[in-house]
């Protein structure tokens, strides 16, 4: 999946209004007008080639997204003041988009491990605690592995059939 669907389906998932998308990548850092989102959330074709010659799309790049991520925190759970010494930024990661999004939803929504495993189920899709703790890990990590596309699908399957009721 590239960043543009993630976009498109994490927006259908927790069912957010345009105006929330604009002040979610605000508080992201990233300013987005009305014209650009709707660009952003255009359906991709698979062809990266294809962005170059139509005008009625933006790529969603990593930065883009992840910022989009970290706005979705701030806009669920509020600002936190960083403790000395820490960046007022949290750095890009260089993980795997799913990786991330697993991460940043779980934060965002106050998720528990259990709670994912929930979603998960809801969505038909089962996974051990052991292999969904392996995903939220961090890169380097001995445990680690990365989400595939088909597990950040049906996460955020189950997100729509939990939220959109």
């Amino acid at each position: 999946m590239d960043n543009n669907d993630l976009l498109i389906r994490v927006r259908y998932a927790l069912d957010i209004k345009n105006k929330d998308m604009i002040e979610i990548f605000k508080l992201g850092g990233i300013e987005v007008t009305k014209d650009e989102l709707l660009k952003l959330l255009t359906k991709t074709s698979e062809d990266e080639d294809a962005f170059a010659e139509n005008e009625e799309q933006i790529k969603c790049d990593d930065v883009m997204l992840e910022s989009f991520f970290n706005g979705m925190i701030i806009f669920k759970r509020g600002k936190q003041e960083p403790k000395p010494g820490q960046p007022e930024r949290p750095a890009y990661s260089n993980e795997r988009m799913n990786n991330i999004l697993l991460k940043k939803l779980k934060i965002a929504l106050s998720l528990t491990s259990e709670e994912m495993l929930e979603i998960l189920k809801a969505a038909k899709f089962t996974v051990t605690k052991g292999e969904l703790n392996a995903l939220l890990r961090k890169e380097g990590h001995k445990n680690y592995k990365e989400c595939g596309d088909q597990f950040a699908r049906n996460f955020l399957k189950g997100l729509a059939l939990t939220y959109r009721v």
